[in-house]
C-alpha cells in the first residue's frame, strides 16, 4: 500500500490509496465525501488509473482519477505517477470497480509525461498535472467520451457550482466507495483561498479551490480526476484533483485543491503536437 505524502504534518496529496475493486446535490456524510453516487456512465471522460506490481501483472488495482482528454491521452495528476516496479493502466467506461457492468475496457499506459516544473517534494509549488499516453486508442462504446478542455487561462468566479468526482475515500476512517462518487465543490476563488486562514501560498494561481464548507471534498484515491463545470452549454474538466488535509478532506476552509487546467492548455496541446493526439 502507498503512503500519502504530507506538508506540515497534515496536508497531504489526495491520493496514493489502493483499492480493489444526472447530477445530485443532496448532501450525505458518507460519500467522495458528502456527495452521492454518480449517475452510471454520467462522467464518461472518467477513468480510474491502475496499476499492477511487476512482479504480480495481472492484479490491478485503482491508484488515482483521470480524465480521457483525447483517443490517446489521459490527464491525470503528477504525484500519481512515477513509483518503481509497477505499471499503469487505465479502465474507461467504469463505474463499478468490482463488478464487470458490459460498459468498461482496460488500456495499458505506455508512456507518461509530467510537467517539467513539477517537484514532488513541494507539492504547494503547484505543476501538479501529467499526461499518460495509452498503448491503443480510446474508443467510442457509448459509455466513454472525450472530456472537454477550457479556454486558455479561463478562470471561474467565485461561488461558481462544478463537481468533483472519483472512488476516493468516503470518510476520515478509510471507507473506499465500489461505485463512482460524485460532490457538489463550488469553486472558491484565488484571493479567498490564498488568505492565511484559507490555504496561503499553498495555493497558487495555477491551481483552483472548491468547496471549503466542512462537508464535501474530495478525498484519498480521488487524486487525478477532475473538477467537471457546465460551461457555456458543455461539460468541461477545469481541475484535476491535487491535495488536501488528509485523513480529514472536508475540514472547514481548508477546500479540495486542483491544479487548474486552464493554466496548462498550451502544454497540453504541444505534447499533442510533438507525440501526436
Amino acid at each position: 500500500m502507498l503512503a500519502c505524502l504530507f506538508l506540515l504534518g497534515f496536508v497531504g496529496l489526495i491520493s496514493g490509496h489502493i483499492h480493489n475493486h444526472d447530477v445530485h446535490n443532496d448532501i450525505q456524510v458518507d460519500r467522495v465525501i458528502g456527495g452521492n453516487e454518480a449517475t452510471r456512465n454520467s462522467y464518461k471522460w472518467q477513468v480510474s488509473l491502475q496499476i499492477a506490481y511487476n512482479d504480480d501483472p495481472d492484479y490491478w488495482s485503482h491508484i488515482c482519477g483521470g480524465s480521457l482528454i483525447s483517443q490517446s491521452w489521459v490527464l491525470s495528476a503528477a504525484h500519481c505517477v512515477g513509483f518503481e516496479g509497477v505499471s499503469y493502466g487505465v479502465s474507461l467506461g467504469e463505474h463499478s470497480l468490482s463488478e464487470f457492468d458490459g460498459t468498461e475496457y482496460f488500456i495499458k499506459i505506455k508512456n507518461i509525461i509530467t510537467q517539467e516544473r513539477w517537484n514532488p517534494n513541494s507539492i504547494g509549488s503547484g505543476y501538479d498535472i501529467a499526461l499518460l499516453q495509452m498503448s491503443s486508442p480510446a474508443y467510442d462504446n457509448g459509455f466513454v467520451a472525450i472530456a472537454q478542455l477550457p479556454a486558455n487561462n479561463i478562470q471561474l468566479p467565485n461561488g461558481f457550482s462544478c463537481y468533483v468526482s472519483g472512488w476516493g475515500a468516503t470518510s476520515p476512517y478509510g471507507n473506499y466507495p465500489d461505485k463512482l462518487q460524485e460532490a457538489l465543490l463550488p469553486v472558491v476563488e484565488h484571493s479567498i483561498c490564498a488568505q492565511p486562514h484559507w490555504w496561503g501560498h499553498y495555493a497558487t494561481d495555477t491551481m483552483v479551490c472548491a468547496g471549503g464548507d466542512g462537508v464535501k471534498s474530495g478525498c484519498s484515491g480521488d487524486s487525478g480526476g477532475p473538477l467537471n463545470c457546465f460551461v457555456d452549454g458543455r461539460w468541461e474538466v477545469h481541475g484535476v484533483v491535487s491535495y488536501g488535509v488528509v485523513p480529514y478532506c472536508n475540514t472547514y476552509e481548508k477546500p479540495t485543491v486542483f491544479t487548474r487546467v486552464s493554466a496548462f492548455t498550451d502544454w497540453i496541446y504541444e505534447i499533442f503536437r510533438v507525440h501526436g493526439q
